[in-house]
């Protein structure tokens, strides 16, 4: 390895021990005209991989399953585009692998269990244009989801002015799946989030990540870094959306979305493709051909081997015609969307003639985060497909509470 980062002037930066590792036929191994070639040739020996960091350092890390190149994304969905030419064909391959999919993830060897228990609903608290409401539901025997909801609290006159606009005095529902943002959903830009969809006109619902937040309490700071953590998050998604179906007289059937961030825009994805309900859909600073997502919570379960071979950008096409807008940024894995990602969904879009209903928001100075502008382009989807108010899009309006508000008693 030191020869090499003579040859091409670069450097490395370990994540494994390489003491005492022999490299047979090491020489060999090198291409002169690669070096990306030659690291590929090296790693794979000892079931290593390579990562460019930025510059010219580059960082040696164990494999992982879920995290592949730039070009291997390509490769997949170039094959992936040769199975469907159009609509028929698309649809014959979205059915079987949805299938396949809520089959690999094991979803439904925990809905015979369900409690189908009545919520604890905690107090409902005022703000500006809006209330918060803890929930809390248990799922499976002895365990629980915990979340908040927020709900739109207009005056007379903006109700009435939205009923005219939309033709209903219910509200927009937007499921919020969390992502591993430190804080969790207790943290400030989450509530901003929330709230101002709230101000907008959308009910919108989070919940903590299993084994985050009072989920933690309950299951135990190691229990998020496991498969059963894929299923659960998916299921409470299901409980919550199934909830809010059935017992909220002010949620509007036909105006059903879903929004998250990272780890929750892997969620995001996987409810368009577990309930036909959802009929908007936000990923954001999330997808990419070539990360299925680093946390078991994401990728524990084997759904990417759904039909001989799947990634989050096809399972999100299933969702075409519908409207979709995919937010990313130069900092993340999503960099390459604008150029790989996108062009693929636009095709898929077209077998339906909603080219229009398939949105890109590309920042490509941002970094990983849900930051403002991230925010504002998910204020902006909702706006045009909900018919939500923008004039009471005011994050200044939110009230940031203290966590332990936000927690069920």
């Amino acid at each position: 390895m030191e020869s090499v980062s003579k040859r091409w002037n670069v450097r490395f930066k370990y994540n494994v021990d390489t003491t005492g590792l022999k490299l047979p036929y090491a020489d060999f191994r090198v291409r002169a005209y690669s070096l990306e070639e030659t690291l590929t040739n090296i790693c794979k020996y000892f079931d290593f991989n390579w990562w460019k960091q930025n510059g010219n350092l580059y960082k040696i890390k164990p494999y992982e399953y879920p995290r592949r190149h730039v070009e291997e994304g390509q490769k997949m969905l170039a094959y992936l585009e040769t199975l469907y030419s159009n609509k028929a064909q698309f649809e014959t391959r979205r059915d079987s692998v949805r299938r396949q999919v809520r089959q690999l993830l094991e979803i439904d060897n925990y809905m015979d269990s369900l409690t189908h228990s009545k919520p604890v609903l905690g107090k409902v608290i005022r703000h500006d244009g809006y209330t918060t409401q803890n929930i809390k539901i248990e799922t499976l025997p002895g365990e629980h989801l915990f979340g908040t909801i927020y709900t739109p609290a207009p005056d007379k006159a903006t109700l009435k002015h939205w009923k005219a606009k939309n033709g209903t005095d219910k509200f927009a529902l937007i499921i919020c799946p969390d992502g591993h943002f430190g804080g969790g959903r207790y943290r400030p830009d989450e509530q901003q989030r929330l709230g101002t969809l709230a101000r907008m006109g959308a009910v919108c619902v989070d919940f903590d990540l299993y084994g985050w937040g009072q989920s933690e309490d309950e299951y135990g700071k190691n229990s998020h870094q496991t498969d059963r953590a894929h299923v659960i998050q998916a299921l409470n998604a299901e409980v919550l959306l199934d909830y809010m179906w059935n017992n909220r007289r002010d949620i509007d059937h036909k105006r059903i979305g879903v929004n998250g961030g990272s780890g929750g825009g892997t969620h995001t994805v996987l409810l368009t493709v577990l309930d036909n309900r959802i009929t908007a859909a936000a990923p954001t600073v999330n997808l990419a051909s070539h990360f299925d997502g680093g946390c078991p919570c994401e990728s524990g379960k084997p759904i990417q081997l759904a039909g001989s071979g799947t990634c989050n950008p096809e399972l999100i096409a299933f969702f075409a015609p519908r409207p979709l807008q995919i937010v990313s940024d130069g900092g993340d894995w999503t960099a390459s969307v604008p150029t790989l990602e996108y062009p693929y969904l636009q095709r898929v879009y077209d077998f339906y003639g909603a080219r229009d209903k398939v949105e890109n928001v590309h920042l490509p100075n941002e970094r990983h985060d849900y930051g403002p502008n991230k925010r504002k382009a998910n204020y902006d989807f909702f706006e045009r497909v909900f018919g939500l108010d923008k004039s009471l899009c005011d994050e200044s309006k939110v009230t940031v509470m203290d966590a332990e508000m936000l927690k069920s008693k």
